[in-house]
């Protein structure tokens, strides 16, 4: 069996009157992720962590923003995509670790939906998916309410 490790990142613009999608699920909220596609931070880092790992570059390289098939596209089916392509290769997820860095709204309530939606697009159990939200302390554009970041761990396996 051949394990692999990958990380992602990515970060956002929150505006006003934007849908703020998150983990695949609509979250309420005055302000969304501003973005080519719906923006969502969560999906993007899986794809980004994911891509790592099997070593198939990032999800730009993929899903460019300057192509408009991908213009206002739902992030779950990017992430769908990037599922086909690393089991195209053989590997499998063994898990994800994602951190949402968000000063509001509070998402906790919002993780248990987040984890199921994304094990149905990811074809894995929900407890292979860690998802903790946390703010940045007031401190920087996170804490100015300016923007969204979130980080992903992806471990896989053949």
């Amino acid at each position: 069996m051949k394990i692999r490790v990958g990380q992602g990142y990515d970060v956002h613009q929150l505006v006003e009157g934007r849908a703020f999608w998150l983990g695949g699920i609509l979250i309420p909220h005055t302000h969304g992720a501003q973005g080519h596609s719906d923006a969502d931070v969560v999906c993007h880092v899986l794809c980004d962590a994911l891509l790592g790992a099997a070593n198939l570059r990032n999800i730009g390289y993929h899903f460019s923003d300057k192509d408009p098939r991908w213009k206002g596209v739902d992030s779950k089916l990017l992430l769908a995509e990037v599922l086909r392509m690393i089991r195209e290769k053989g590997y499998e997820v063994s898990n994800v670790d994602v951190t949402v860095v968000l000063q509001e709204p509070k998402l906790n309530p919002h993780i248990p939906a987040m984890k199921t939606c994304l094990s149905g697009v990811m074809n894995v159990p929900e407890d292979d998916i860690s998802i903790k939200a946390t703010t940045s302390e007031h401190m920087g554009f996170v804490g100015r309410k300016e923007g969204i970041a979130a980080f992903c761990v992806a471990l896989i396996h053949s």
